[in-house]
């Protein structure tokens, strides 16, 4: 008994080494970019420091004040953008695993495999003819082309179809049902709660990716008013030398953050709490 309480405090310590390690891994560079977004550009410009300068509300001012540099605006964009595809993509792929989950019918195999094929589809193969219909629809230049596709993703559908394979039993279904309750109150009211800890994974990684994106903005978007976060940050990056801040692009890229940061810490309740929840067994 001796020796099996030795090996697990000795599992325990190096457990809890390694995940120091890695939070310190992962927390360091949050922090270089804070410091960094405290200094000038030819602090900057003298090298790395691990310690905050006096330019933080200087850098901050600099970008928010910039007349050709819309901030807020792009991160009000970015967040209708990101909220937007979010909110469709999870709804509407866990709708649809719910449907080929429950449902048998003769196409079953056949649907599920066509959704699995899109997805190793990269969108750089159907960029040119996304353009041309979105350009024909009237919806170059607007925020809409960037929200409605995120309807369709068979990444987040695989997911959330798996993740009903493993936690909700089909008599439960049924029983609603019986009971009376239509297909649609089943999967929002019954359904949906079950699958709480899915859906605030999966929200994370969508808004993350939507707001990270920067491809399909940058194809779709002309005017700077609708710019996204990403576009705005490679704007300032990509201006010349001689104008460049360093300061500014630091500072732009820390604002950035905090909407991720703050989208994770809820959500990151949600699957605790729905982890909690759903535990529903045959």
């Amino acid at each position: 008994m001796e020796k099996g309480s030795k090996a697990l405090k000795i599992r325990s310590i190096i457990a809890h080494v390694v995940l120091v390690i890695l939070s310190f891994m992962c927390l360091f560079f949050f922090y270089i970019l804070l410091i960094n977004a405290t200094r000038s550009h030819a602090e900057l410009q003298r090298g790395f420091s691990i310690i905050p300068s006096t330019h933080f509300i200087e850098n901050f001012m600099n970008v928010a004040n910039d007349g050709t540099f819309p901030m807020i605006r792009g991160v009000f964009n970015s967040i209708i953008v990101s909220g937007g595809s979010a909110a469709l993509c999870i709804y509407f792929s866990a709708l649809t695993a719910y449907a080929l989950y429950v449902y048998d019918f003769k196409l079953k195999k056949v649907a599920f495999t066509f959704i699995m094929a899109i997805l190793v589809m990269p969108t750089q193969v159907t960029a040119l003819g996304f353009l041309r219909l979105i350009t024909n629809m009237g919806l170059y230049d607007s925020l809409i082309p960037l929200i409605i596709p995120s309807i369709a993703s068979p990444a987040v559908f695989y997911f959330m179809y798996s993740y009903l394979q493993s936690s909700l039993p089909l008599s439960l279904v049924e029983a609603a049902r019986i009971d009376g309750s239509g297909e649609f109150r089943t999967f929002n009211t019954i359904v949906l709660p079950i699958m709480k800890p899915a859906l605030a994974v999966q929200a994370i990684f969508t808004f993350v990716g939507s707001w990270n994106n920067y491809f399909v903005p940058a194809l779709v978007l002309e005017t700077k008013s609708k710019f996204t976060v990403p576009i705005l940050i490679a704007t300032l990056r990509g201006a010349d030398y001689m104008n460049m801040d360093m300061g500014k692009v630091y500072m732009m890229i820390a604002v950035a953050i905090v909407p991720i940061i703050i989208v994770y810490l809820v959500l990151s309740k949600s699957i605790i709490a729905g982890i909690t929840l759903g535990g529903v067994k045959e």
